[in-house]
């Protein structure tokens, strides 16, 4: 046996390694902080319904491949059995560990609390919470614990200055984070010896001005906590924040920027060992740096040995073909998500009249309920829809990769000769037109419930647009495909008109999916007449994420006044529709003509301002238009000044250019597409 035989060389090498890696698996396990079972909001029974779509729902938390930026928001289950979990990473663990970490806490949480309805933990790369209420895009400050290095700073003036700026800083970067990713971390230095580094994080479901208040309260309990120490941290549900005098990130994966240069010191300590919790309540164990010390130098050997033979073993063998490796994982993907079609047809009772929902844009929605009482949605697909064999997958692997709060969610797929079904979570309040248009319903949405459903949308679209790993132009959006949950949350649904259409791929490996209806020829005029259709998009064919922006105007300023978006029609002396209206009123200063007077004044201001933001968004110059990350800062931020609105669109009078050819899809041809 030699050097050049490394197959041979590595099965003898193999027990070797693998005690050695088993070791390091076992030593290196993540340190448990701090949990809380919470008492006072119930328990569940270990046969109940909640106890069932708990386990569903933890158990696709760290399984879920298709997230990989460390924040997880999932829901299972209806009314008192609904079960809300988080799942957070620390911004700077990578997605393999982060999964590793989620799935360690549920095993422990689910231990150490055994029948509590709401618990949370934290280890040190992750925190998992879940609980029977709401806990979305909320900041909560308790449970919380602080940790404390035991060894002081010889001058604290010297120190106390410096962290408090570097806190400053990381809280605005943090907070400006997008829906996927509100984490900081940086340095100073506050001698010639001695660097602070710190970190700050909070989930990316809070808006800009809740994660800032949340991290300035963490920061506010430093001095109670960690005054003068070397290290400390306070840790909250909705946010986090720690200092060391060692760098106790990856700074690289983190983004942090490179440490200033310094002198070589003539002694190195090793990093002080991590903080001691304060919490009365809740279990902590400490970090062994003995045991850092041993695995660290036996998992960099390891690690070293692995990769010289493997590169070794490589170098011997013609490179393989990756072609199509794209599909297989496509495919694989719609296998994880297939349900038997025999499971559907029971839990549907038999797709019986009794649990129709309503007629979807390719065929009839049921409702149905699995043997572990989950209830589901079915999109039972007619034959008649005009979607190929291609398409439909196209939808699977489209929508099962959107994950986000505020999209209703593919759980599945079902196929039985020429039948093929479409599987969804429930959601149980049915469409937004259903309440904001009728006038005995609409007394249940006050203006925060309105607030909330028009935040969400809007959060949805910017996911859509920029947050998701595909970039996606939804198209049809409308108060009917505006689904509300049992506690009003919005949730943009179907998706079920759209096909895969154009893959631009000028913007390097990043590829915008852009969605066109199907039956476009047919829905046309009548998509016209609803009003929500961009006139460049309805006139010319021209669509961009400008046209979703449009649509969200229309859809805020039908919510702001319960009334319907009319068909552009010319009368005989003036335009006489609901834009117009708006914008008179608006232009005279009586937007509050607008409002629906079951809005009441309280909240007058906030009103004009989402009529102002509508305004803005259907601009007829689709340049004008905000962004939808602007529109998330508009309503996050009442600060903010808002430019003054210039006309909007008339599909009946517009000035836009006449010579553009209208384009109209059919099964063979492709329209280009116009990015914004």
């Amino acid at each position: 046996m030699t050097i050049t035989d490394p197959p041979r060389l590595l099965l003898f090498l193999y027990p070797f390694l693998t005690l050695h890696l088993l070791a390091v698996t076992v030593l290196a396990q993540p340190d448990f902080l701090y949990h809380f079972c919470v008492e006072n909001v119930g328990n569940y029974t270990s046969n109940s319904t909640y106890k069932a779509n708990l386990n569903t729902l933890l158990s696709s938390l760290p399984s879920d491949n298709a997230i990989d930026y460390g924040f997880y928001n999932f829901s299972a289950g209806q009314n008192s059995d609904r079960v809300n979990a988080i799942g957070l990473c620390r911004g700077d663990v990578t997605p393999d560990e982060c999964r590793s970490c989620l799935n360690e806490s549920r095993l422990k949480l689910t231990e150490l609390c055994p029948n509590q309805k709401e618990a949370i933990g934290w280890f040190d790369n992750c925190m998992l919470r879940y609980s029977n209420r709401s806990i979305f895009s909320t900041e909560e400050d308790l449970p919380a614990f602080t940790m404390h290095n035991s060894n002081n700073f010889s001058n604290g003036d010297e120190f106390d200055q410096p962290l408090g700026n570097l806190f400053a800083s990381l809280k605005s970067k943090a907070a400006s984070g997008d829906s996927r990713y509100k984490f900081a971390t940086a340095e100073v230095n506050v001698s010639s010896f001695q660097n602070i580094y710190a970190l700050v994080q909070c989930t990316p479901d809070l808006s800009e001005l809740s994660c800032s208040n949340c991290i300035e309260k963490a920061i506010n309990g430093v001095p109670g906590c960690c005054d003068r120490k070397q290290g400390g941290r306070v840790v909250k549900p909705s946010c986090n924040i720690r200092f060391e005098s060692y760098r106790f990130y990856d700074f690289t994966a983190a983004n942090a920027p490179p440490p200033p240069p310094s002198s070589p010191p003539t002694s190195v300590s090793t990093p002080p060992p991590p903080s001691n919790t304060t919490s009365t309540k809740g279990k902590n164990s400490n970090t062994s740096w003995t045991v850092v010390l041993i695995v660290v130098p036996s998992a960099v050997i390891s690690v070293m040995l692995i990769i010289a033979f493997i590169c070794c073993f490589l170098k011997r063998r013609r490179p393989s073909e990756t072609v199509g490796t794209q599909d297989k994982d496509e495919i694989r993907n719609e296998e994880s998500l297939q349900f038997d079609f025999a499971i559907i047809r029971v839990a549907t009772n038999n797709f019986s009249d009794a649990n129709k929902l309503g007629q979807g844009g390719f065929g009839p929605v049921y409702k149905g309920r699995l043997s572990n009482g989950q209830e589901i949605a079915v999109k039972r697909l007619s034959s008649a829809s005009g979607q190929g064999e291609r398409e439909f997958k196209n939808e699977v692997i489209l929508v099962a990769k959107l994950q986000h709060r505020n999209l209703v969610r593919l759980l599945g797929f079902s196929f039985e000769g020429i039948e093929r079904l479409l599987i969804y979570e429930f959601v149980p309040k049915t469409s937004l037109d259903n309440f904001i248009f009728d006038p005995i319903k609409r007394a249940q949405l006050d203006w925060d419930k309105c607030y909330k459903i028009i935040g969400g949308i809007a959060r949805g679209l910017l996911y859509l647009h920029e947050d998701s790993s595909l970039r996606i132009i939804h198209r049809d959006l409308k108060a009917s495909n505006i689904l509300l949950d049992a506690e009003m949350n919005p949730k943009i649904s179907d998706f079920g008109m759209a096909r895969l259409f154009v893959i631009d791929q000028t913007q390097g490996n990043t590829s915008r999916i852009l969605l066109l209806s199907l039956k476009f020829h047919m829905m046309f005029l009548s998509i016209i007449c609803n009003g929500y259709m961009a006139p460049e998009y309805a006139m010319h064919g021209h669509f961009s994420v400008k046209t979703d922006v449009y649509s969200f105007g229309i859809l805020v300023l039908e919510i702001v006044s319960s009334q319907k978006n009319n068909c552009f029609r010319n009368g005989r002396n003036d335009v006489k529709d609901f834009l117009s209206y708006v914008w008179k009123n608006w232009k005279k200063g009586k937007a509050t003509n607008v409002m629906d007077p079951m809005m009441g004044t309280s909240s007058t201001s906030e009103i004009m301002r989402c009529i102002h933001i509508g305004l803005l968004c259907v601009q007829e110059n689709e340049a004008d238009r905000p962004t939808m990350a602007s529109i998330v800062l508009m309503l996050n931020r009442y600060s903010l000044s808002l430019p003054l609105p210039s006309l909007p669109a008339f599909f009946m009078n517009s000035t836009m250019n006449k010579d553009l050819p209208l384009k109209l899809e059919d099964n063979s041809s492709i329209a280009k597409s116009n990015h914004s």
